[in-house]
């Protein structure tokens, strides 16, 4: 569950099911619901970091290379200094890591128009260029989830399909 309060209850949704897209439930419960997780992890293995000051910036051995992705959202070094400058963020930390998700869903979905509304399908369909594993993702060698298993996962987390 995302650590910010107050949030629309589909926005809150979408932030579980892309955490649960990008780390998998059981990695989740093995770390701080994934807001200390490296690229690489797994539940049987969980590479995690213990300080939330800056974001990790390592370059971790993957599946498909090395990635400097971290977090709850895996977060790219690069984005994470950006968005953290832009947003003026204090840290790396879980509150940190929900606005900078956030914000990336906003630039895809402007207004979270298609968040607002239900518009599941829609909304993947326009973020999956932010997160490699979202159906028609174009990251090669990145596993992709299939819309209906992470439609289902918003749907558990409370999250409305219209």
């Amino acid at each position: 569950m995302p650590r910010t309060t107050n949030l629309n209850p589909n926005l809150a949704a979408w932030l579980d099911t892309i955490a649960r897209s990008e780390l998998t439930a059981a990695l989740l419960l093995v770390s701080d619901d994934g807001y200390n997780v490296w690229e690489g992890s797994t539940p049987d293995d969980p590479v995690l970091f213990n300080n939330y000051a800056t974001h990790p910036g390592i370059n971790n051995p993957a599946p498909h290379g090395t990635s400097t992705a971290a977090g709850r959202y895996q977060i790219l070094h690069r984005f994470a200094v950006a968005y953290i400058q832009q947003l003026r963020l204090p840290d790396f930390g879980p509150e940190s890591q929900d606005a900078i998700a956030l914000q990336m869903t906003h630039e895809c979905d402007p207004g979270f128009r298609r968040a607002l509304a239900g518009d599941f399908a829609g909304l993947v369909a326009a973020c999956a260029s932010r997160w490699a594993s979202l159906p028609g993702a174009d990251y090669p060698g990145q596993r992709m989830q299939r819309l209906a298993d992470l439609q289902g996962d918003y749907v558990a987390a409370g999250g409305t399909v219209a």
